[in-house]
Formats: C-alpha cells, structure tokens, sequence
C-alpha cells in the first residue's frame, strides 16, 4: 500500500504554544516531526510564512527501518529472487545494502547551496535583508497565485523563474524605489513536493519530499531497491515522457552522481525488475551477484568485482553456464591472453577465479612450541642453527629444548623420513653433528617439555606427528616395512613414533620425551615381528642392558614396527605408610617396607605412653572401610524396597507405627559412616613375640586412646549417656541408670562393645553368664530396636550385624 508523508502547515500561535512547552518536550516533538528546532526558536515575531514539515516515514512507521520489518516480510522478499537463493554458493547480489538502515523520516534539503537554476514555485519562502539607510529583514512566501508581497510594492510574481532571475529582479527592485538601500536576497523554507517512487522500490508509493530532492533521495525516502529490482536503469519520467536513466553502479564504483537528477513536483520514480546477473567469487576482491547493463566482456565482470587478488589464478577462470539444451557446462578462459578477456558473458554464468598452488618453494617451516612458527626462507647450506637462533628468544618457555624433530621429503621418490636432533647441542656447539643441514621444505618439530606442558596443541607429540604417521603408514609396502615403532613404559610420552632415520635406541628414546626417574636401567625388552620361511609372524624379545644403551655403547638397530619396553623399578614410586595416633610416644606418619609389622612401627615410634589404654586402641584399614561402604550400600537398597512393602500394608492395622520404624531403621542405616575397623589385642602385640604379626598395608591407621572411665549405653532407652565405670555394676546395673528399655526396645537382643572392638551378647555367652556381668571401663552396651513387629523382616539380620560391626561399634570407639 502507498505510504505517504503529510505537510503540516504550523501557524505562529502554534509557534508560541510550542516554544512555551518544557526544552525536553520541545526536543521530543521536534524529533518525531522532523522540525528544525533552533530555527523554529528563532521564528518567534518573525514575518514567515508557515512553515511545511516534510515527514516522510511510509504508512506503517514500523516499515522505515529496514531492520525493523517484520520476518515473514522479509523471508517473501528474499524469495522473490528464485535461482539466486541458495545458489551461486550464497552470493549476495551487489550495492542493495547501499539503503540498509533507511530512515523513518527524511529530513527536508536544507543544507546545501541552492542552485542558480532552481525554479522557484508556491512554498518557498524568499528572505530579503535590506542594508544602508534602512536595515530591514522580509520573509516573503510564493503564494498559490505565484506571487510574493513585497512590502510598498506590491505584488510581485516569481514563481517558474529560477532563483537567480528572481534574485536579480528584486535588487533591481529595492535599488529604483529605495535611495541608498541595497539587498541580499536568499531562500529560506523550502517548498515540498509530491513524487512517485514505484515498480521494484522496498515500499513503492507517493512521498513528500524536499523540492531540492533528488533520485537517490527518493530511493531512500522509500527503503532503497528490492533486491528483485535493477540499479542499473532506474528511470525517472515527468509527464509520461523518460527525463534520464540512473545507473547506480556509477555511484558505487566510481562516485559518480551525474546521472542523480533533481526531482519537480509530480515526477516519478521508476525501478524495473533486475537485469541479466552473473556471479563472481574466488579470488577477487568483491565476491557477489553482479547486473549486466549491456553485453560484457569477461575482463569487464571482473573489474566490477574489484579486479583479481595478487593469489588469483589468472590462465584458468572456470565459468559455468546453461547450454542451449539447458544443462550447467563449464568453460574456461585465459585472462592472460585477448581472446580471453574479451570472452562475452551471459546472463546466469558464475565466474569463479581460482587460486595459484598453496605450495610454494624454497621455504623450511618450524612447527610446534615456538615463539614464530611458520615458514622461512631457505637457502642452500642452511642449518639448523640458522632457523633457530636462540633456546630463549625463538622458543616457547615451555618448549623442550633438549630434542626435536626433522621431517623430510624426498624429492625423487615423495617418501619422508624422519630425524631426531639434540636441539640445545646443535645450538651451543655449532660446529657438532648435531647442526645438521636443512634440506628445502624440511619440516622442524619443536616439542613441549614433559614438565612444562601448558598448551595441548603447540608442542604436542601426538598432534605434530599424527599427519606424518598417516603419511608413513600409507606408504609402507610389503617390500618395505612400516616404518614406526612404539615404546611404553616410564618414559615421559610413550605412544607410537615415526622410526628414526639413525635407528637408534637412543634416538627413539629422545623422541618419547627421554626417561622418567621410575624407569629401570638394568633391564628393557625389543620385541620385533619377524617372518620365517614359511610365511608365518613370529614374535622375536631381546633384552636390553637400558644402561649400556645411554652411554652409546653397541645396541641392537631398530627396524619398522618394533616395539620397546622400558620396566619400571619395582615399587619405586609407590610409599606405604600407617598414621599413629593418640598415646604413642612419637606419634605421626611412618613410611614403612614390604613385609614389615605393626610390631616393627611401634618400635619406631618408642612404643605407647604410661598414660595408653591399649586394650581400647582402634585399627583400622582402609581396604576393610570400602568393603564396610559395601555392605552399608546393599543394606540401604533393600530396607528402600522394604520399606515400599510395608507402604503398601500401610492401611493395615499398625501400619503407620511399621513405616516410621522402618524408615527410622533406613535412616539410622543411611547416617552410618564405615570405619574400617579390625580388633586387635594390642597388649599382646606389644608384649608378646609370638603373638601373630599384623602386615601392615598402605593407609592403616592405629589410635592408642587414654585410660577410660566411663560405660556409655546407647540405643532404645529412656536416657542414653555415659556413666562413671564403677566396679561390681552389671550390664543391668548400667541399664538402669539410663532409665530403662523403651517400648521399642529388644530386650532379648542387647548387646555390648567392647573396648577392643569386639561384640558380646549377654543373653547368650557362657561368658557373660547373662546381664549379670561386670562391666569394664570403656565398654558400651546397645539396645537395639525390636522390629519383629515388622513383619519379621528378613534383612533386620544383616542390619544387626552391619551395626555390630560399623556403626554402633564406631560409636563405641568414639566413647574411648
């Protein structure tokens, strides 16, 4: 639908309301409106003719800001273009985004000269500024007649004469009827015009523009070209009849605005839908979708590309383009010859220009953990020392400075081979074989130090090597053995390696970042595969003497697919210690050997202290506190589906009573910690020799706690604490004092923890003799809840037993 913009005539009543309003108020209004503020200030009194305020946003303002339309409007129009969407490998079409960003309103001409030729009309607002014997300042308006008041004049008709004859008629004017005034004559408002922006236009229809306008005005007055729209033949027509033509390439390659005509009232605008187009990419500076204004020559296209970059390919421009019989065919054309340049383009043809070889000679590159990889220039008889000048300022701090890397190509055959060089050797001693010679296209790996690693691709063994050990296994032959070989064990990178040139051990052991301190020198192994006469792998191993190999000493030459062992020394790197604790006299970590005791630590550490309660003293072991994590796991999974029984029955009678108990049970199950613990008679460890030794295993811990005096009781009683150990009370003494069994108690079932560790029922050992036993200092008797009311549950067994040994025991421990 046409948009159009409306004049607004703003009288001088109107002026003053304005100027009375807040300064932001005024700003605000100002902007919406397109109104010249500080001008409009200066009108106030002032002899003007009403001033007409070009707004010239389209009829849904949302539309003036090309980025603001909706997506559904842009997605149609992106469609209207047909083969060029998603073809021509997403070339845009050339000079559209010229309007991107058009504005909501287009502000009136009013900043640049008015031209001698401007023929004045109806609207426009002369200023005449008399000077001498009278200082006087007109603003006189071109009525609808035509005509201006000149003040003791009267009528005066300018309107169809341009600015300059009106400019010269009225000084003549003031010269002959004022006696030694002179004027200066100018324009002040503008008058508005009415033009017609139609055909491919991003919104077509009637604006209001300045009468100084001119076509690319108008063009983005309506939001520029639709890319289905030509730039080359924008027509602007008066009357019917073609006034010019607008080639807006002009514009845009070559600054020209020649052909961007002034618009008068009435005048239209129109763009026609987009000729012939061609696509241009590859190595030319402007890739896109061009128009064709005429038939062009190849050489013609790409200068409207921006001509070729310096890498462009220029004896084999590939062109495609539909044949008569309408299928895509290629073509190629020499730019370096005539016949090329002047081949003639047709609508449809996509230009591509491709580039020269990325491949380029006289060059050696540095890879890897250097300061400036990438490539250099090489000469003949360049050596190392040459390419890397200095172990700090070339290379990375954590670069490897001790070895590297040469991969080279032979010329003849394009196999590569690969050698390993003593880098700080090739540097400090110049003249020594280490220095080797660079051949042309040599690739030299600096590798990172196994100590420094901070970068998981610069320097990194893997990375740098797996191209060329893709290159070398793709040329192995069975004449000719893959020649790679690999190497585990303690040595900083182990993992597959190209061999050696030199097939060195020493070398391969270099290239694998060099041995770490747990790699053993007296013994390593080279197994090698080896083919009999019968056809069949036979796995060959030969021991090394690792030490006699460092030293340089005579070693066995390393062929395609070996494979080395370097053995670890045994249990070097492995340190087994046992925390003592409490009463010892010299308590702390103690690293100890294979095979050795608690005994054998004890004696280390001086033994416990006169203060020491060793019949309480808790071991544990970390190998027993993962197996008691086990256990405890298993026990909560089943009391959950357990308890998911007992919900079920919940409306059964006391079943609200069953589920709280059973999730208590779960809970008590859930909060238990493993402690890891295995009794032991310290006592007799201390003082009898042939009491059986305790092996000791890495992160044992032994807790010889002070003398004790107390009897703690825990589990369903009235009040559970810990009572002053007094002798002659019993286990029912204790009992007692805690108040007795709850309802919950299982009576038949208590139990007592020794200090030892150890658990007792009273209700069954002989050696109890039934509740009536003393009890010793450090001892805890438990109650345990009585869940035979819970349908006998089968695991209450397993329960009782986790908590004998895990969790009430712990709980007896932490009372020592």
């Amino acid at each position: 639908m046409p948009s159009t913009a409306i004049a607004q005539s703003i009288t001088a009543s109107q002026i003053e309301q304005f100027q009375s309003l807040p300064e932001a108020q005024q700003e605000s209004l100002a902007r919406r409106y397109g109104i010249d503020l500080d001008e409009l200030r200066g009108r106030q009194g002032s002899n003007k003719a009403p001033k007409h305020i070009n707004v010239v946003t389209p009829l849904n303002e949302n539309f003036g800001d090309q980025d603001a339309m909706p997506r559904h409007i842009e997605e149609s129009e992106s469609d209207e273009n047909g083969p060029e969407k998603g073809a021509e490998n997403n070339l845009k079409p050339y000079g559209y985004d010229l309007f991107a960003g058009s504005p909501s309103t287009f502000a009136p001409v009013t900043e640049i000269p008015i031209p001698n030729n401007y023929v004045l009309g109806p609207g426009d607002v002369i200023t005449v500024q008399l000077w001498g014997k009278e200082n006087k300042t007109f603003a006189l308006p071109i009525s609808r007649s035509g005509t201006i008041e000149f003040p003791q004049h009267g009528p005066l008709s300018l309107a169809g004469q341009s600015f300059d004859d009106a400019r010269a008629r009225i000084e003549n004017l003031v010269s002959e009827q004022y006696i030694g005034v002179r004027a200066s004559v100018g324009l002040g408002e503008l008058r508005s015009i009415r033009v017609f922006i139609l055909g491919e236009a991003r919104h077509p229809g009637a604006y209001t523009v300045s009468s100084l306008s001119t076509v690319t005005n108008a063009l983005f007055v309506s939001g520029g070209v639709r890319t289905s729209g030509s730039l080359r033949k924008i027509a602007h027509k008066r009357n019917g009849k073609l006034v010019s033509t607008l080639d807006l390439y002009d514009l845009l390659l070559k600054g020209d605005t020649s052909g961007d005509d002034r618009l008068q009232a009435g005048d239209v605008v129109f763009i026609p839908p987009v000729g012939p187009r061609i696509a241009v990419e590859g190595e030319v500076y402007r890739p896109a979708l061009y128009e064709l204004n005429e038939r062009a020559a190849l050489q013609s296209v790409i200068e409207l590309a921006g001509g070729m970059t310096p890498k462009a390919y220029r004896q084999k421009i590939r062109i495609e383009r539909t044949g008569s019989d309408y299928v895509r065919v290629v073509k190629s054309a020499d730019l370096t010859s005539s016949k090329g340049r002047q081949m003639l383009m047709r609508s449809g043809d996509h230009v591509d220009v491709a580039s020269v070889s990325d491949m380029v000679g006289m060059y050696v590159a540095l890879k890897g953990a250097a300061v400036r990889p990438g490539s250099y220039a090489w000469v003949p008889g360049m050596r190392l020392n040459e390419l890397i000048r200095n172990l700090g300022a070339d290379l990375k701090e954590s670069a490897d400075r001790q070895v590297a890397a040469v991969v080279r190509t032979d010329k003849a055959t394009g196999r590569i081979s690969v050698s390993s060089v003593r880098l700080r050797e090739a540097l400090t001693n110049p003249e020594s074989a280490a220095n080797i010679a660079l051949e042309e296209r040599d690739q030299v790996l600096v590798f990172t130090d196994a100590g420094k690693l901070t970068d998981t691709e610069a320097g990194n063994r893997e990375v740098l090597f797996k191209p060329v050990l893709r290159q070398i296994k793709a040329q192995a032959t069975p004449e000719e053995q893959q020649q790679t070989f690999s190497i585990s064990g303690p040595v900083n990178y182990p993992g597959e390696y190209p061999l050696p040139q030199t097939h060195s051990l020493q070398d391969a052991i270099l290239l694998a970042g060099g041995l770490n301190d747990t790699a053993s020198l007296y013994t390593a192994e080279l197994a090698r595969n080896s083919i009999g006469n019968d056809g069949v792998a036979r796995t060959q191993i030969q021991e090394l003497d690792l030490a006699a190999v460092l030293r340089g000493e005579p070693a066995p030459e390393l062929q395609g697919r070996d494979s080395i062992l370097i053995k670890p020394i045994p249990d070097f790197d492995k340190t087994r210690s046992i925390i003592l604790a409490g009463e010892v006299v010299y308590p702390g970590s103690y690293t100890f050997g294979l095979g050795e005791t608690l005994r054998d630590v004890l004696v280390r550490a001086g033994g416990v202290t006169g203060n020491a309660f060793p019949r309480g003293a808790v071991f544990t072991r970390a190998k027993l506190r993962l197996l008691e994590l086990q256990r405890l796991e298993e026990a909560e999974d089943r009391l959950q589906g357990d308890l998911l029984g007992v919900q079920l029955e919940g409306g059964r009678r006391g079943g609200s009573e069953k589920i709280e108990q059973v999730e208590g049970l779960l809970k008590d199950v859930q909060s238990a910690r493993p402690v890891g613990r295995m009794v032991i008679d310290l006592a007799q460890v201390i003082g009898n020799e042939a009491y059986t030794p305790i092996q000791l295993q890495d992160g044992d811990r032994l807790t010889v706690p002070t003398i004790p005096q107390s009897v703690s009781v825990f589990g369903e009683v009235q009040f559970p604490t810990s009572h002053l150990q007094l002798d002659g009370l019993t286990v029912d003494d204790y009992l007692e004092r805690s108040g007795g069994f709850t309802r919950q108690a299982d009576v038949d079932r208590v139990y007592v923890v020794k200090a030892d560790g150890s658990v007792m029922l009273p209700e069954s050992s002989q050696w109890f003799g039934g509740r009536s036993q003393e009890m010793e200092a450090g001892d805890t008797v438990i109650v345990p809840i009585d869940v035979d009311r819970l349908n006998q549950l089968e695991l209450w067994t397993d329960v009782s037993q986790i908590f004998y040994q895990i969790g009430l025991g712990a709980a007896a421990v932490g009372n020592l």
